[in-house]
């Protein structure tokens, strides 16, 4: 057999009965798109220090200083994307179109009759600040390792004996035994039988195949923040915010092996007693995991930041925001479809569902990451404006755990998974005439993962359900746009275009002590984003 069956020395990631998120699932509740006004937009979101926009107090709410009068709008996004899953055998492209409300706000200014505190201005806008909605799919020809035998060396790695995984009449493995609850799945789907003691996967010596996967996502993060703040002496506008957050993400991926040669279980049938026995032999395996979660909560965040003008023509601005701290709860369920063919025995084809197809829930906290961002912009004389941000994510100082304490084990996994990211952005408006203006901006995200996350060196741990993830890459988006003013009337108009690059995994590497690896089946997958983003509003 091939070394990747036989694992028990290595530290595999363990399931549990009570299912707990991971730290990918933390990330992805911590990140957050550039959204918002079509100007904010089309300028790649460089307001540090601008200010005066409904989603520039989102990013700095010393931005709401600015305001010298009272502003309302609401903004639209027409988001026409596409997925392009690319393998070593296969390339895959998946369009999709979806229509948001990225914002809408209130701002009112209180004009007071003093040099020193010109005016008092309060708010509270709406931002949808990310989106979960995506779809990919993807085919790896000739693969070399096996979610069977992966799932084998999980069950070996935690010595879980055979009696826990199996059903009988007094013994329901889900609700009175102790193992994970995905190797309950795969022993009574036939993913993983008993040889000799061990337990061992369909993938052995002379086993060929390939497999099949597809991710479908929807849902996002709606903010709703009160702001508050003005100016001293039209110098130094400052601005705080309390937000609440609101998550909606549903999941439902798919993956799916076609084994030839592989070792699988089929029936003998005993003509002489009539009885069909289980029996392992070679021949063909196709099997489909399928997996769905929803994840539901809300948090809390505070920002507080502000501008610097020293002189018209040049200003900074400094933002700082609290984590944001979630109560989540999680619902779940799976399923394993399966059809072995082995030669000479009858074959077995059914579907194994996870907790007998009982939908399950947890409930969780968690903690996103704290964020700094700094930004100057100079106002190049009566027409231009040019501005660029910074913004730190601290990604190592995620957090989970529940009512009992930290999830330990979690926590670990984000510090060794996790780095911080770095955001540059650069904005530039010119005004043609009193009414028209016209803008560009850029964007660049580094990635949050390790080296030893992206190069495949690190053993990963995931919930299990399902125990495929993704690794991301750097994330750039180019924005053009223009405006329109007339009195108190505006309108603008926006076009982004966002390539977000990826790399999915069905399942953790195998990263053994002598410096030696099996990977599990992996594709690159590009996200790409053409957003029409269109803002009406009125200042009075």
């Amino acid at each position: 057999m091939r070394k990747y069956i036989i694992v028990s020395m290595l530290l595999l990631p363990m399931t549990t009965a009570v299912m707990a998120q991971s730290a990918f699932d933390l990330y992805q509740y911590s990140q957050r798109d550039m959204r918002g006004t079509a100007r904010y937009m089309s300028m790649a979101g460089a307001f540090t220090a601008l200010g005066g926009d409904l989603s520039a107090i989102n990013l700095n709410p010393g931005g709401i200083g600015i305001y010298r009068s009272s502003d309302v709008g609401i903004t639209f996004d027409f988001n026409i994307g596409s997925s392009t899953t690319e393998s070593s055998t296969s390339k895959v492209d998946t369009d999709r179109f979806k229509f948001y409300c990225n914002n809408a706000g209130y701002v009112g200014a209180l004009r007071l009759d003093s040099d020193v505190m010109p005016n008092i201005n309060w708010g509270f806008t709406y931002n949808r600040t990310a989106s979960f909605n995506r779809h990919y799919r993807g085919m790896v020809g000739n693969i070399n390792n096996s979610f069977s035998n992966y799932m084998a060396g999980v069950s070996n790695n935690n010595g879980t004996p055979v009696e826990d995984l199996a059903f009988s009449d007094r013994f329901d493995p889900y609700l009175d035994g102790n193992a994970g609850w995905m190797e309950i799945l795969a022993y009574n789907s036939y993913l993983i039988n008993m040889v000799d003691g061990r337990y061992q996967g369909l993938m052995g010596d002379g086993t060929t195949g390939s497999a099949t996967f597809e991710t479908i996502e929807s849902g996002g993060i709606d903010d709703f923040t009160f702001n508050f703040g003005g100016n001293l002496s039209n110098v130094l506008y400052w601005g705080i915010s309390v937000g609440i957050s609101s998550i909606e993400h549903n999941i439902d991926t798919y993956y799916g092996e076609n084994l030839q040669n592989a070792s699988v279980i089929g029936l003998y049938h005993d003509s002489s007693s009539g009885t069909d026995y289980e029996q392992l032999g070679n021949g063909t395996a196709d099997y489909e995991v399928h997996n769905y979660s929803r994840t539901t909560g809300t948090g809390v965040n505070f920002k507080m930041g502000f501008i610097l003008k020293p002189i018209n023509e040049f200003r900074l601005g400094f933002a700082f925001h609290t984590p944001t701290y979630y109560s989540l709860t999680n619902e779940y369920i799976a399923d394993v479809r399966f059809n072995y063919n082995a030669n000479g025995l009858l074959p077995i084809n059914d579907i194994s569902y996870l907790n007998d197809g009982y939908i399950d829930e947890f409930y969780y906290n968690m903690r996103t990451p704290w964020c700094f961002t700094a930004g100057a912009a100079a106002v190049i004389g009566r027409s231009g404006i040019l501005s660029f941000d910074y913004e730190y994510i601290g990604n190592q100082t995620m957090y989970a755990g529940d009512d009992y304490g930290e999830y330990t084990d979690v926590n670990s996994d984000v510090e060794h998974y996790y780095k911080p990211s770095h955001i540059f952005k650069v904005g530039a408006e010119y005004k043609l005439t009193n009414n028209f203006s016209v803008r560009a901006g850029y964007s660049y995200q580094t990635s949050a993962s390790t080296d030893a996350v992206s190069d495949g060196w690190e053993n990963i741990y995931t919930t299990m359900l399902p125990t495929s993830y993704e690794v991301e890459n750097n994330t750039q988006q180019i924005t053009f746009g223009i405006g329109y003013r007339y009195k108190r009337f505006y309108t603008d108009f926006a076009f982004v275009y966002r390539d977000r690059q990826s790399e999915y995994h069905a399942f953790s590497p195998v990263v053994y002590t002598d410096g030696s690896r099996d990977l599990a089946p992996t594709a690159k997958v590009n996200n790409y984003d053409n957003q029409i983003v269109w803002t009406l509003g009125i200042r009075f």
